[in-house]
């Protein structure tokens, strides 16, 4: 498992620039945070994580099965998974913070970014001329 990327992964990059070519800006991994969210907008409190559907156990997902072999050792680690997602967001929201989960498998179909902006609201306007 040391090989599975907790930043920087595909899902993640594609939030990252979808969001980027909306306009909007961020920081990423904000290690003061609880959790270190995936994408942070600290003037708008505004937490982002992307999770991957395997290992934080997307409900109703076809990608959230568990390995045959070992089961008792992968539920425990699900579980972990599950109840440090839950403890970071509680935290988060104990802080003033709003918290937003995305899915990966959420990606292709685009339903993840309208709850996302109406919630960051309008971006902030670039300093370039446009022409």
């Amino acid at each position: 498992m040391r090989r599975v990327r907790s930043a920087d992964t595909r899902p993640e990059m594609v939030v990252r620039s979808t969001l980027h070519r909306l306009g909007y800006r961020f920081r990423l991994h904000d290690k003061r945070l609880p959790g270190s969210p995936d994408i942070v907008f600290r003037s708008r409190k505004i937490a982002i994580f992307v999770h991957g559907c395997f290992w934080h156990r997307h409900p109703g997902c076809s990608r959230a099965t568990t390995p045959r072999t070992n089961t008792e050792f992968w539920q425990c680690k699900f579980n972990k998974n599950i109840a440090r997602d839950t403890e970071v967001c509680t935290k988060l929201h104990a802080l003033g913070w709003t918290t937003y989960v995305v899915w990966e498998c959420e990606l292709k179909s685009g339903s993840w970014i309208d709850p996302i902006v109406a919630a960051l609201g309008p971006r902030a306007l670039s300093n370039r001329a446009t022409h």
